[in-house]
């Protein structure tokens, strides 16, 4: 909230937003949403900035994985707690390349594990870079223009329901984690394609 009233708000927000793609762990979302709630007018303009700093970031987590992971990346992502769903990630990109980044990108999957895994298996840059832009749009000009029309009872709401809409959140980024791991290939049950990929061999293998 502090930093939704700063002077220098929008940088703020391109800062958060460009270090949540590649290893932050706390969404800007809120951040957004405050400045949008603030300035109505500029909401549009926000998710814009937003979008464009997240890519950015994207692209800094991608260079991670590609030259990196070895010495940062893997690091960062036991910080962050996501090293058992680095090679998971690994595979799901390699079976469905772009599709994998919009999803990450749109949901409460954390979008720096693609980022990084991405750089990792070595996917096409450009596709990277329109997908991420697909994604990370989605999610930011939505909240730009849900403050932007219900800016006052959404305030009410939040001010009211903090704790359970971070409790909310929580749950659907956990939920997001277990729907890359345990995600399945058919209505018959069986195994997916990734299910089985558990270690940093079978994702080098996999590439």
């Amino acid at each position: 909230m502090a930093k939704a009233a700063h002077p220098h708000a929008v940088w703020w927000l391109a800062f958060f937003c460009f270090i949540e793609a590649s290893f932050f762990p706390i969404p800007p979302h809120p951040l957004l949403g405050l400045m949008c709630l603030a300035e109505p007018g500029r909401a549009m303009r926000f998710g814009l900035i937003a979008t464009l700093a997240s890519v950015a970031g994207g692209l800094f987590g991608y260079a991670i994985g590609w030259g990196l992971y070895d010495t940062v990346g893997e690091w960062l992502l036991g910080i962050i707690g996501l090293t058992d769903s680095f090679p998971v990630a690994a595979c799901y990109l390699n079976e469905y390349d772009w599709e994998a980044i919009i999803l990450a990108g749109a949901t409460p999957v954390p979008f720096k594990l693609l980022t990084i895994t991405a750089g990792f298996v070595g996917m096409n840059l450009v596709t990277f870079v329109l997908a991420s832009l697909v994604g990370r749009g989605m999610i930011f000009f939505t909240v730009g223009v849900l403050f932007q029309l219900f800016g006052a009872p959404i305030k009410v709401f939040i001010e009211k329901y903090l704790g359970l809409v971070t409790a909310a959140f929580v749950l659907l980024v956990v939920g997001g984690i277990l729907a890359i791991t345990q995600f399945t290939s058919d209505d018959e049950g069986e195994a997916g394609p990734c299910a089985n990929v558990t270690s940093l061999e079978q994702v080098r293998g996999i590439g």
